[in-house]
């Protein structure tokens, strides 16, 4: 099992982040992930770097292994998603992997074309890895469906091919990328479903690492721990199709003031005691994860990566 940084574009500015990941690199964290928003889920998260700038320099500054959550199929067309993985890919061998999904709208509405429903956005996903897969592996490509691609050559194709990831939160999600995908990635829920998730991955032939991104919260205090996760994550406690639908931060807030503690519990793990999350986290790898990023949900990210660095990590290890 391999411990990660999450880096949250959405809670963070971009030059206090890249900071923040050195510093995890130096506390023992192996690895990290990134979100790639154009907008933060809360008006109180307030931050929204664009990943890809960001990833050059993490990659750059940082000897680890980074991934980054990206939807190609209406902010980005495929081609210009295989260009950034591919350069990426040729400067850092090796060090870079790309999870494929197939977007929310809070991120996707900003092109004014019609937000398609589930069915149509999983469909255009697909035909998009294909896209994505072919110009990695140097062909010139040309696709007329529900994204159009004419003649598309990549001209610098990376030695070692980045990893293409799935990303799933439900069993149907992971049963349909075990057909493509090279790794599966998901979020922390309910033991019982994660398994479910893994099984339906591996039994449709689904290959590679699986890892589990984790919403903590940890202070000093139980109080202060609760009230980072309540301040910085009750925006983002929904479940589909709101949270794949709703497109402003601000209807996002409006929902959120309705949503109570023990909500908020539900969607991150919540304590002061640091033996509570290396045990919480041991029983969640045991599901079957090769791969665990931390995410802690508060703004200020040195005290968590110092503790955990400290104690977490090593005894997870041991």
């Amino acid at each position: 099992m391999r411990l990660g940084f999450h880096a949250s574009h959405e809670q963070i500015a971009p030059s206090r982040l890249l900071s923040d990941v050195q510093h995890a690199e130096q506390a023992g964290f192996e690895m990290a992930m990134c979100s790639d928003h154009f907008g933060p889920w809360s008006t109180r998260q307030g931050h929204s770097g664009y990943a890809w700038s960001w990833l050059g320099a993490a990659l750059a500054r940082t000897g680890l292994e980074l991934g980054c959550v990206c939807a190609p199929g209406q902010r980005y067309h495929p081609a210009v998603v295989a260009q950034k993985i591919a350069t990426l890919g040729e400067m850092f061998p090796g060090r870079f992997w790309t999870a494929l999904g197939s977007g929310e709208a809070s991120n996707e509405h900003i092109t004014g074309e019609r937000w398609p429903r589930k069915e149509v956005r999983t469909r255009r996903l697909e035909e998009c890895v294909d896209v994505i897969q072919r110009l990695l592996d140097g062909e010139e490509v040309s696709h007329d469906g529900l994204v159009t691609v004419d003649r598309a050559r990549l001209w610098d194709v990376p030695a070692v091919r980045p990893r293409l990831i799935g990303p799933a939160v439900s069993v149907a999600s992971a049963g349909r990328v075990a057909a493509w995908a090279e790794g599966l990635v998901t979020i922390n829920q309910p033991v019982e479903v994660l398994r479910d998730i893994v099984s339906a991955y591996r039994d449709a032939g689904g290959r590679g690492p699986l890892s589990l991104q984790v919403h903590l919260s940890w202070a000093p205090t139980r109080e202060e721990a609760e009230a980072i996760a309540f301040d910085q994550w009750r925006s983002n406690v929904f479940t589909e199709p709101v949270n794949w639908d709703t497109e402003t931060p601000q209807a996002f807030d409006v929902m959120a003031e309705h949503v109570d503690m023990d909500a908020v519990r539900g969607a991150v793990e919540v304590s002061h005691d640091l033996s509570w999350h290396r045990d919480r986290l041991a029983e969640l790898a045991a599901v079957g994860f090769d791969d665990l990023y931390l995410h802690f949900v508060g703004q200020e990210q040195t005290g968590f990566i110092d503790a955990f660095g400290a104690e977490v990590l090593p005894a997870l290890r041991g």
